[in-house]
């Protein structure tokens, strides 16, 4: 599996964390390991020239995902056949301003838009009441699983 984290932002991000983040996720949605995803971080004047060319909105946003191959999670048994899942693109700077008024840290909304990212490539969607129950109780039980073995992980 190919993960690559790319920061163009100015804000220091540990990448760590969010490569730990994508392999525990894509671990537990059962994505095959012959499977590629990028994560892009830009500023906000890169980021608001995506929204406008891709969503037609003004101004940035905290996350845009833009599948590839059309993958979908996989189970134990019939995992994600291997291909391109697609690119990630987070803005720090807007993740920062949410992080503020959600009172937690920068890197925790970074990974809670990661994980909602991730879902976005893998045909997730919550534009129906019941389509965003099942891709929010999803995100939440990734992220809840993922501070788990992170709390496990031994410490250097």
């Amino acid at each position: 599996m190919t993960i690559e984290i790319s920061n163009e932002s100015a804000v220091p991000v540990d990448e760590t964390v969010l490569l730990r983040l994508m392999e525990h996720n894509l671990a537990e949605l059962h994505v095959s390991p012959d499977a590629d995803v990028a994560i892009l971080l830009v500023d906000e004047g890169a980021m608001e020239a995506l929204h406008v060319q891709w969503m037609d909105e003004p101004g940035p946003t905290d996350v845009l995902s833009f599948p590839m191959d059309e993958l979908r999670p996989g189970t134990e048994d019939m995992p994600t056949p291997p291909g391109l899942l697609g690119d990630i693109v987070l803005c720090p700077q807007v993740a920062e301003a949410q992080a503020l008024a959600a009172h937690h840290s920068t890197l925790d909304e970074l990974v809670l838009l990661t994980t909602h990212g991730l879902l976005h490539l893998l045909g997730f969607d919550h534009a129906e009441p019941e389509e965003e129950r099942e891709m929010f109780g999803l995100q939440k039980q990734l992220i809840l699983d993922f501070a788990a073995s992170e709390r496990r992980r031994p410490r250097p």
